[in-house]
This record gives C-alpha cells, structure tokens and sequence, in this order.
C-alpha cells in the first residue's frame, strides 16, 4: 500500500536505517526499502490517521489478536510499556500505513505475517 511520511521521519528514518546496516541488516534493510516507496510530505502535512513516529497504533494481526503500541525510537522501546520499536519488523511495517490499510511483513524467525492497522492515535 502508498505509504505517507513526514520529511522530519523520512530524513530520521533513512539515517537510522543506514547506520544500522551491519548491527539489522535485515530490518534496516526493510525500513530503507519502506522510506524509498514512501510518500514523502512537509512535517505537519501527515493526515491524523497515518502512523508517523509516537503513534499509538491498534492493529491486529493474522493470528486474530489485537494489539496496541506507540511506535519508538529504539533508545524509547519498552514492550512492558507496549512501545514498539520502529527498527523491528512490525514496527517498521506499521510506519506511514493508514487506517484499514494492511501490509505483509517478515519475522525475525522469517515467517510471513500480515496486519491491519485499525487505529491510529496522533
């Protein structure tokens, strides 16, 4: 799906992403090939219901379960807090995706998963 970022995200982002190649090649990888599709808009532009960094996102998952994470910088994760961090492969899934929007995603144990974002808090 056309993913929307803001250019502060976009430019935070893609530099967090590069400079973690060697450490998540994988992840880095997939947030990297996220902000290169991405609908880059002036910061402020991104409509409320879009996932940026700092939403909250409900979404659920195609095991059936919802579930509920503020999207973080790595430094910020904490999943006792359930703030997810964008360089996982959930977290960089979820990023720039609308409500009722859904994307497939890869596991760390590489099983395909897919999602659906039913909320987004801003």
């Amino acid at each position: 799906p056309q993913i929307i970022v803001s250019n502060a995200d976009y430019e935070r982002l893609t530099d967090l992403a590069t400079a973690s190649l060697e450490r998540l090649p994988e992840v880095a990888n997939e947030l990297l090939s996220e902000m290169d599709r991405a609908k880059v808009v002036q910061d402020g532009s991104v409509p409320d219901n879009v996932v940026r960094m700092g939403s909250t996102v409900t979404f659920k998952s195609d095991d059936g379960n919802t579930r509920t994470f503020k999207l973080v910088y790595p430094a910020e994760e904490s999943l006792d807090e359930h703030r997810i961090s964008v360089m996982t492969p959930v977290g960089a899934a979820l990023i720039g995706l609308a409500e009722g929007q859904s994307i497939s995603w890869t596991a760390r144990d590489g099983r395909r998963h897919e999602l659906t974002v039913e909320q987004v808090k801003n």
